[in-house]
């Protein structure tokens, strides 16, 4: 089956706004099995968007539709779509009530008469009521081409998907497909590729393809099968082979993210953290405060990005940073040890680099970082290179990714 999604805003041709709901589609369609093709952006403009819908039924068994499906004059997804497919629009009571009661209840108002429109829906057509939203959706098929209607704001977008529209492409694809993701830090994506080549070259089903992330990169295994045991059967022996072939830079599958599996062996061990930041800003607690339940072993941080916060807040020696400079292994370790004794911690972790766009008053180039962890055992520190040229917020993130996979490796007795 093959895909073609088609947002409709002229907020995203401006720029305005990113377009998340395509990145969210296409992963979701991954997993069903559903090829993308094409992506297609056009404003809030009737006649563009039924150009793009003449060429997109052409070349695509399925097209998804987001945005569009609101009150206002410019909202004329629903209008243009029926008109090119020869469907006319009928109301339905029932999605009308749904509309008022949302307003009664959830804003305390009547509903605007413009809102009757959101209750307009093609003849025929698969309904998707939306609990979280005023927009609801919907799927009819047209000589052989299926057609979904999504709203555009993500929150309502990813709802509408994952239970609405998951379960009406399911019935298009023949058996079950199953992925596992097996989350990769450490190793970029070509080495990756060429550590898996062989297996990959010979798979049919199940599959691998290896993906990019940012300062990280997966590998989404792949089965299809007329049951998900038997596609698990598939998928078992391919996981492990892969995990085995890659080592400890496999840091787990299906996995959030390096925060979320550190904090879990963090929780798991009974330990608490707290951090001392100098380029990263803030970002490492952000992360790990961002996680459900942070409070139970996240204790908190100083953001120390001057000397003399480092000296006067954190406790580090001035003696330290006029001999070495803050960017520096034995400022790092400082930064550390007086923050986990600051805070009261198990363990505490330190960050402090350059992030650019220049190099410091001692010569270190861009992306030149220290990391240091703290434990009741000593501490450990590690010298990275994050990258000349890659930008501030590349660096910044790097860095704190390194500092998750180091709390990682020490928590699970793995190679620092």
């Amino acid at each position: 089956m093959i895909a073609e999604l088609i947002a409709v805003g002229t907020e995203l041709l401006l720029g305005n706004i990113a377009n998340t709901d395509a990145q969210m589609i296409s992963e979701k369609l991954s997993a069903l099995g559903i090829t993308v093709h094409h992506h297609t952006v056009v404003g809030d403009n009737p006649q563009r968007l039924a150009q793009a819908l003449e060429t997109a039924r052409t070349r695509a068994d399925i097209i998804i539709t987001t945005g569009g499906l609101g009150p206002t004059y410019d909202d004329l997804t629903k209008q243009t779509i029926c008109k090119t497919f020869g469907r006319e629009l009928e109301l339905h009571e029932d999605i009308l009530e749904e509309i008022r009661t949302w307003f009664q209840t959830k804003l305390g108002r009547e509903m605007p008469e413009n809102n009757v429109q959101q209750a307009l829906l093609p003849v025929g057509c698969t309904v998707f009521d939306n609990p979280v939203g005023t927009a609801p959706g919907c799927a009819f098929e047209e000589n052989g081409v299926h057609v979904l209607m999504l709203p555009g704001p993500p929150f309502e977008c990813r709802y509408m998907f994952e239970h609405r529209a998951s379960q009406y492409l399911e019935r298009l694809t023949d058996g079950v497909i199953v992925s596992h993701e097996i989350k990769i830090f450490g190793m970029g994506e070509s080495s990756v590729e060429e550590a898996l080549r062989e297996p990959m070259e010979h798979l049919t089903n199940p599959t691998l393809a290896p993906y990019a992330k940012l300062n990280e990169c997966m590998v989404r295994a792949t089965a299809k099968a007329e049951t998900r045991e038997a596609a698990e059967a598939l998928l078992s022996p391919l996981v492990s082979q892969v995990c085995e072939t890659l080592g400890d830079v496999v840091y787990g599958v299906d996995v959030e993210s390096l925060e979320a599996v550190a904090s879990d062996l963090l929780r798991k061990q009974n330990l608490t953290l707290s951090a001392a930041e100098s380029c990263t800003g803030g970002l490492i607690a952000k992360r790990i405060t961002d996680l459900p339940g942070a409070s139970a072993i996240f204790r908190g941080g100083v953001v120390s990005y001057t000397n003399a916060v480092k000296a006067h807040v954190l406790g580090v020696p001035e003696e330290l940073l006029e001999q070495y400079g803050a960017v520096s292994e034995p400022v790092a370790r400082s930064m550390a040890e007086c923050c986990r004794k600051l805070c009261g911690s198990d363990l505490a972790v330190s960050v402090t680099g350059v992030a650019g766009p220049d190099q410091d008053d001692r010569g270190n180039e861009v992306g030149t970082v220290y990391i240091a962890l703290a434990s009741e055992e000593g501490t450990i520190c590690k010298k990275l290179s994050c990258g000349k040229g890659r930008g501030r917020d590349r660096v910044r993130t790097a860095a704190a990714s390194h500092v998750f996979d180091l709390l990682r490796r020490h928590l699970s007795g793995l190679p620092l």
